[in-house]
Parts: C-alpha cells; sequence; structure tokens
C-alpha cells in the first residue's frame, strides 16, 4: 500500500514498486489509507511523511495502535531527511525511511533491502 499525496509521485513509485514485482494500491492521503487498510490490509506500507488531512506520523500512530494493524511494516517515504523526522519515524515504529527523491528503478529493491534487515 503506497500513501502519496503528488499524483505524479504516487503514479511513477506505483509503476515502479508494480515493476519490482509487488501488488500495489494507492492513496492520496492518510484518510484515504486508512480506510483502504481496514478493508484489505497490505503486506507493508509505504506512507509519505507529509499529506494534507493527516500525515503520515499520525496515520502511523494509529496503525500501531491498532491491534489489527499494527503488525504491517511502515517505511516512510520524504523529502525531510533530517536527523529528528528518522528518530520520529523509528518511535513511531517504522521499519525504514526512504528520501525523495529517489530514484524510481530502485525503490523495489529498496524496500526489499528494508523488509529483508527485519527479524
Amino acid at each position: 500500500m503506497l500513501a502519496e499525496d503528488d499524483p505524479d509521485i504516487r503514479l511513477v513509485s506505483r509503476l515502479a514498486l508494480k515493476r519490482a514485482g509487488y501488488r500495489v494500491t494507492a492513496a492520496e492521503n492518510g484518510v484515504e489509507l486508512l480506510a483502504e487498510v481496514a478493508q484489505d490490509p497490505p503486506d507493508v506500507i509505504l506512507l509519505d511523511y507529509m499529506m494534507p488531512e493527516m500525515d503520515g506520523a499520525e496515520v502511523c500512530r494509529r496503525l500501531k495502535a491498532d491491534p489489527a494493524t499494527r503488525h504491517i511494516p511502515v517505511i516512510f517515504l520524504s523529502a525531510k531527511s533530517q536527523g529528528f523526522q528518522i528518530e520520529e519515524a523509528k518511535q513511531l515504529g517504522a521499519i525504514g525511511y526512504i528520501r525523495k527523491p529517489y530514484d524510481a528503478l530502485t525503490l523495489g529493491a529498496q524496500v526489499k533491502a528494508i523488509l529483508e534487515e527485519q527479524p
């Protein structure tokens, strides 16, 4: 599952992930993502940090507070890559952080590498 408010980034990321073999559902914002996750829980969530209506931090808090979704790995995507965002992502329960702009050709490999690092 991918949550990204920028339509161009969402399209390119979705295509890149599909090309890497992932089945991708995309949401425009955090509210939409939470509704989608309730209907069809994904194996992993790629979550933009800055989105309208509900930011990625709040989405992650809600996912990790819910026993039905706390097990789903969350990887943040963000242009904000200062240390405190990365540290906050970890404190929220995210397993990884991919900085924007990222290379769409390697996005699938980056996701796979982060998932493989998990016990």
